[in-house]
């Protein structure tokens, strides 16, 4: 078992948290972090770009001149990919599928890698609970202001993405954070590898690291 400090809404230490070494002291594979990264982004992509083939154009019903004594090349069709306004020869289709697929338990084991680097290199802040009244945003940023200067990191710079993750009940809290770029609220349920790589600061709540070991500690090995 790892021992971590508590923190209060006031920055205070007020105790020592056990942590899973199974979830949060796992060894870092940058090649399975980037396979899992790869397949979320991939997963997530939409396929927006679409061309028609000569069989969706409109026109081509009437052969543009007779085959044979113009002097012009033959042609059946003003829908041919020779023609301007004609289909597109190999364009990008609405039928592309660009989804990976994924091991559940290493795509688990990618996401408890960042949880341990985070604890690792002092980036992790867990908080005993968190409530902020009538969604204030000032109230939010002075928590969140004093918790990152109780714990400082010379790895963290002062204008860095902080992720913080409490439990789903927490729309007071997103509705606080919305005017405070550099802060993104998750829930327990929403928990994703990129979101957790693209912020190197990680403040989660003491109810959700019962709920990531439950949910992780067996089904990661």
């Amino acid at each position: 078992m790892i021992k971590y400090k508590v923190y209060n809404q006031g920055a205070e230490v007020i105790g020592e948290q056990e942590l899973s070494e199974a979830v949060f002291g796992v060894a870092l594979n940058k090649g399975l972090v980037h396979q899992a990264m790869v397949a979320q982004l991939a997963n997530a992509r939409r396929v927006i770009a679409d061309t028609k083939d000569r069989g969706e154009v409109s026109g081509g019903g009437k052969k543009p001149w007779r085959q044979k004594g113009t002097g012009r090349a033959r042609a059946g069709s003003n829908r041919s990919p020779l023609w301007i306004g004609g289909g597109v020869t190999f364009g990008p289709t609405k039928d592309r599928n660009f989804s990976q697929k994924i091991n559940k338990k290493m795509a688990a084991r990618a996401i408890c890698m960042v949880l341990s680097d985070r604890v690792a290199t002092n980036n992790l802040i867990i908080l005993d609970s968190l409530t902020v009244p009538e969604g204030k945003t000032k109230a939010l940023k002075e928590i969140i202001d004093k918790l990152l200067a109780a714990q400082e990191s010379d790895e963290v710079k002062k204008h860095s993405q902080v992720l913080l993750i409490t439990t789903v009940d927490n729309e007071s809290i997103k509705l606080a954070s919305h005017n405070l770029p550099h802060l993104r609220v998750l829930n327990d349920q929403n928990i994703n590898l990129v979101s957790l790589l693209r912020a190197p600061k990680l403040i989660i709540t003491q109810p959700v690291i019962d709920i990531l070991q439950a949910r992780y500690g067996q089904n990661v090995n």
